[in-house]
């Protein structure tokens, strides 16, 4: 966002400029929330999206934000989405947080619906939602794409080829799109966390099994948490819009790399 000077003492003050407006998919929980919150305490105007009304009303009413029920993964919810969003005023950044993790089977005992689940809400569901919000984005005069993926992207483990795959596709998404909408002014981000714990993802990545779940962070002390992860996102945002931050990877200090985690 654009920064300016103080006021002199006794001046009369400049009218404050409007505020930017963001567009956070996946908005009910985890980093999503956490986003809207950043981005809120930031001066954005913050459209919460995701497809539980409650928890979003409840987000709304704490944050100020915009709720607005969507769910990526269905054209007929984008296009009506986008038709909304847009008609309300400019948008600025999309942050395509929607996503997650189904499944941790090796390639040989894979299955189907999971992958099937994690390429149309991580990739397809990115997808849609860009394609549909560019035309708004680049008449906003100078917007903003962000893409939540995961050190995932970066290096394949056991059980993860599922995962990896989806979130090495949005990477590709990115890149690609950042080398066809420069000449539009619009920025293209990625932000990349490691071992993030929240209330749903490993839990729902393992069936929800809690007891699995809990294991994943056991004896970690400080993981990341999603405030973490939000601030990394409102920083790339918030930086002048000149500056691209291509891909910014965060990882907690315990995690040194994907297959290696120090615990207590």
């Amino acid at each position: 966002m654009t920064r300016t000077s103080p006021t002199p003492l006794g001046a009369p003050a400049d009218p404050a400029p409007p505020a930017l407006r963001a567009i956070v998919t996946g908005a009910s929980s985890g980093i999503g929330a956490a986003t809207v919150r950043a981005l809120r305490r930031a001066g954005w105007d913050v459209v919460a999206a995701a497809r539980r009304l409650d928890r979003l009303t409840a987000l709304a009413e704490e944050t100020g934000a915009t709720p607005m029920v969507l769910d990526v993964t269905d054209q007929a919810s984008v296009d009506a989405f986008a038709a909304r969003v847009t008609t309300a005023g400019p948008v600025h950044a999309l942050v395509n947080n929607a996503g997650g993790a189904f499944g941790a089977d090796r390639v040989m005992d894979a299955v189907t619906a999971d992958w099937e689940r994690m390429y149309d809400v991580n990739v397809l569901g990115s997808m849609r939602m860009t394609r549909a919000l560019l035309p708004a984005l680049r008449d906003g005069g100078q917007g903003s794409v962000l893409f939540l993926t995961s050190t995932a992207a970066l290096a394949a483990y056991e059980g993860g080829a599922g995962y990896c795959g989806v979130k090495a596709a949005q990477e590709s998404m990115a890149r690609s799109l950042r080398l066809e909408e420069a000449e539009h002014n619009i920025r293209v981000i990625e932000v990349s966390p490691g071992m993030v714990h929240t209330e749903e993802f490993s839990l729902n990545r393992l069936g929800g099994d809690q007891g699995a779940a809990n294991k994943v962070y056991e004896g970690v002390e400080f993981p990341l948490t999603a405030d973490d992860v939000a601030e990394a996102v409102a920083f790339t945002l918030n930086a002048p819009h000149h500056m691209n931050i291509d891909q910014l990877v965060l990882r907690p200090l315990a995690q040194p790399a994907n297959h290696r985690v120090l615990r207590g």
